[in-house]
């Protein structure tokens, strides 16, 4: 799980995903949520992938002590900018053997979900009055689209999804057409679901209707029934 902010620590911090969080594991399913530095606190790139990736790979070698299966069906989700670095973590395995940012041994991600994501960082870095501004996504590229933007970046082995809402002034649902757009040129089919009468915050709000179909879909990821929510 990956949090948004416009990739600014100061916007947002891993803490505004804990209500899904809760949600899911209300629902049996265990959740990492991570951290990473944001283009206000260091980050960018290369340091925000390595926050991102380190963060990950973590979840493989110490989620079991917390009880969570870390051999079985991966799902990485982000919200906002989070939707951005979930779609980047789930490509990540694809890029160059000897590429600092793939590293020896990156996580496999089965399932990538983007939440009113922003994946397109070319895109990003020319807009003009963005909510998030041009300069986060132009530094968390740095020019190297090839590596960090998902509509550029090597093709994955992971099931991409999107979930969009219809009154999202930050993400719109035409920012997700044109990465399903994108793909679609390449041969990949990157499904997109629109909620209509909700917005940006409603995409991680555990009583909207948008995220009841999100946690539909990683339930149906999982291979389980979605069944009613246990006591907390």
């Amino acid at each position: 799980m990956i949090h948004g902010g416009c990739w600014q620590t100061a916007v947002a911090e891993r803490d505004i995903m804990n209500w899904i969080a809760d949600d899911l594991r209300a629902h049996g399913v265990g959740v990492w949520n991570i951290e990473y530095r944001g283009v206000d606190r260091g980050g960018g790139m290369p340091g925000t992938y390595e926050d991102v990736a380190r963060a990950a790979d973590l979840f493989v070698a110490e989620g079991g002590r917390h009880g969570l299966d870390t051999g079985g069906t991966r799902i990485a989700i982000g919200h906002s900018a989070g939707g951005h670095l979930a779609l980047w973590l789930a490509r990540r395995p694809a890029l160059a053997a000897d590429d600092a940012l793939r590293g020896a041994d990156p996580i496999r991600i089965d399932h990538a979900i983007s939440q009113g994501g922003l994946p397109d960082l070319r895109a990003g870095a020319a807009s003009s009055g963005h909510a998030c501004g041009a300069d986060a996504p132009a530094a968390m590229a740095r020019g190297d689209y090839a590596r960090t933007s998902p509509p550029e970046m090597p093709l994955g082995s992971a099931r991409e999804m999107q979930f969009n809402n219809d009154r999202d002034p930050v993400t719109p649902p035409a920012t997700g057409a044109a990465y399903s757009a994108a793909m679609a040129k390449r041969g990949v089919t990157v499904p997109m679901e629109v909620t209509p009468g909700e917005g940006h915050v409603e995409l991680i709000a555990p009583d909207g209707v948008s995220w009841s179909k999100q946690r539909a879909a990683i339930l149906a990821a999982l291979g389980r029934p979605a069944a009613a929510p246990t006591s907390r």
